[in-house]
């Protein structure tokens, strides 16, 4: 009878937990993996874009009015990246603790130092974001500090789940401390590649390798033909690989890469909706493949 009693109970506390459990809406992917990897069993996450769109170029929809209408917190990339569509979503969804400077609005972007910080804002030079380049999900360490912040923010409106909140965080940022030196070791000796934005730049620095040119004249606007030119020029003779993603046009890699002799790879910026670490850690692996096969 005992047992029985222990059994019924430990159930009991497991659903009282679980409807307890804190409402977080990520931005993207990659902060609703960190998210559920900090949060556990404690948060229940729901992702706004979709992996395989340009998180520059959303629009704020109903279904993202919803989802923010009822969570207690907001994860978001930050330095202006979802600056198109997301203030539109939260003003639509009407709640309050999402509201910048709340305790429900956390900037992944704003707990890391940024590369590219402090440029002016000329669109004459593109799609600049002056508080930095927002691309911080393709650099690990970086993540492994969000983390650790995510970790207090949550444990500030759940205190009694900080322990599991700071759990989780360690136990990524350990993870993520036995992965580096592999993918280091493995992007050794590649000559670099082009990207068609600036959205890889985190994750060369951390490896260590040199960003060759981009496919973009300045970010956000489409190839020219004098640009291409101009890195065919360039880049002659050389050695490289070309990276772009699903979305981004792949015309422009392709034509580059015809004229250079270099291979194309097609990567993924952003892991499936319902990520987990391993996940995410396989898309950064999927970038030191393709980086590591431009060696030769």
């Amino acid at each position: 009878m005992r047992i029985l009693f222990a059994v019924i109970f430990s159930l009991v506390a497991q659903a009282a937990c679980a409807g307890s459990a804190l409402n977080v809406v990520a931005t993207t992917a990659s902060m609703g993996m960190l998210a559920r990897e900090v949060g556990g069993a404690a948060v229940k996450v729901d992702v706004l874009a979709a992996p395989d769109r340009d998180p520059h170029m959303l629009q704020a929809k109903p279904s993202m009015m919803r989802a923010l209408r009822d969570a207690d917190l907001v994860v978001v990339v930050g330095a202006e990246l979802e600056m198109g569509w997301l203030p539109a979503a939260i003003n639509g969804a009407a709640n309050p603790r999402l509201l910048p400077g709340r305790d429900g609005y956390f900037e992944a972007a704003a707990q890391v130092a940024l590369l590219d910080a402090g440029q002016a804002a000329d669109r004459a030079h593109g799609d600049v974001h002056p508080a930095g380049n927002p691309h911080v999900n393709l650099d690990p360490t970086r993540m492994a500090q969000i983390a650790r912040a995510l970790a207090e923010r949550l444990s500030k409106l759940e205190p009694a789940q900080a322990a599991v909140f700071r759990a989780g965080a360690q136990r990524f940022a350990t993870a993520v401390e036995q992965h580096v030196p592999g993918w280091r070791a493995r992007a050794a000796g590649s000559p670099g590649g082009v990207l068609f934005h600036k959205d890889g730049n985190y994750l060369f620095a951390l490896l260590g390798l040199p960003i060759l040119g981009y496919v973009e004249p300045v970010p956000g606007v489409p190839p020219t033909a004098s640009h291409l030119n101009s890195l065919t020029a360039k880049l002659k003779g050389q050695r490289g690989v070309i990276l772009h993603h699903a979305y981004q046009p792949a015309q422009g890699p392709q034509l580059l890469a015809s004229r250079l002799g270099w291979k194309t790879a097609v990567v993924p910026l952003e892991p499936a909706k319902n990520a987990d670490a391993g996940a995410y850690f396989q898309l950064i692996d999927s970038w030191v493949a393709a980086l590591a096969g431009a060696k030769g």
